[in-house]
């Protein structure tokens, strides 16, 4: 007589993970219920949900934009803390490159910007408001400590992309608003070079003024650095005041670009479009200049 053995019964098999069938996955999705693997797991405010959830939640979900159609930048100001570690990091290059290389590649005089003389370099007029003064540290500290406070209110306000193109754009207006003011070079003549964000950082006083009065807010304060600020550049000796005028020209005509845009579904085209014809403005007054 036999006695059967019973067989074990057979182990339920263990879920995977959609996208790594090859991973055992025990923690399900709190929206689909789908497993998930470590890797696939997103933090909710309940439990975990899947990689796949978290992507179609956030394309079903309209994308917050501020009054002016740029996205709602939370958190901290990213292109702000870019420009600043930019500005750094060239301040110690100017430092530790040999032979001024630094300034000799980026910084601006009128004879770059003057094509009969063979130096016809535009991009300088952009790249200089990323150098410093050596001999001079307040320059640069004065310069990120005002782009630091303005940053963290413009670029939440405008959205990042608006922010950066209103910066570049003041600093490329600063250069301009230097080479309209100041004679033109000639052979023979000492040649001044131009280094520093001034004029940028007039472009944020300049674009915080009308951001200002257009949202209704007082401007007294404003109006009050940007005249003492105005007084120092015709005071100390060595810091060209054109380009503050340039630069706070500049971000004033974009920011009224960017606020006065009405809201509608081609707003940020047409400010797109307001910014393409302000910089193509700065171009050719730059082009008729040296062109004279």
């Amino acid at each position: 007589m036999s006695y059967g053995i019973p067989s074990a019964e057979p182990s339920a098999q263990a879920p995977v993970c959609p996208r790594h069938p090859d991973r055992p996955s025990y923690v399900s999705c709190q929206r689909c219920g789908r497993p998930a693997c470590p890797e696939c797991q997103r933090a909710a405010a309940v439990g975990f949900q899947c990689v796949d959830c978290v992507n179609e939640a956030k394309r079903s979900t309209p994308e917050v934009r501020s009054v002016y159609g740029g996205a709602v930048a939370t958190g901290k100001p990213l292109v702000t803390f870019v420009l600043i570690a930019a500005c750094a990091l060239l301040y110690v290059l100017q430092w530790l490159v040999p032979n001024d290389a630094i300034y000799q590649a980026l910084g601006f005089a009128n004879i770059y910007a003057e094509p009969q003389y063979g130096e016809f370099e535009p991009w300088r007029m952009v790249t200089s408001a990323f150098l410093h003064s050596q001999g001079f540290v307040l320059h640069i500290a004065l310069n990120m400590y005002m782009l630091w406070i303005f940053g963290q209110a413009l670029e939440p306000l405008l959205g990042r992309v608006r922010f950066l193109a209103l910066y570049l754009l003041s600093a490329f207006g600063g250069s301009v608003g230097y080479l309209l003011l100041t004679s033109l070079y000639s052979p023979g003549q000492p040649l001044y070079g131009v280094v520093g964000a001034s004029g940028a950082i007039f472009g944020l006083f300049g674009a915080m003024l009308l951001v200002q009065r257009q949202r209704g807010g007082d401007t007294r304060q404003l109006w009050i650095l940007i005249a003492i600020n105005g007084v120092i550049g015709f005071l100390v000796p060595q810091i060209a005041w054109q380009a503050h005028l340039g630069g706070l020209v500049t971000g004033a005509l974009a920011a009224a670009v960017i606020a006065y845009t009405p809201r509608g579904p081609r707003q940020g085209l047409i400010q797109a479009a307001g910014l393409v014809a302000l910089l193509v403005l700065l171009s050719v007054a730059a082009w008729v200049r040296v062109s004279l």
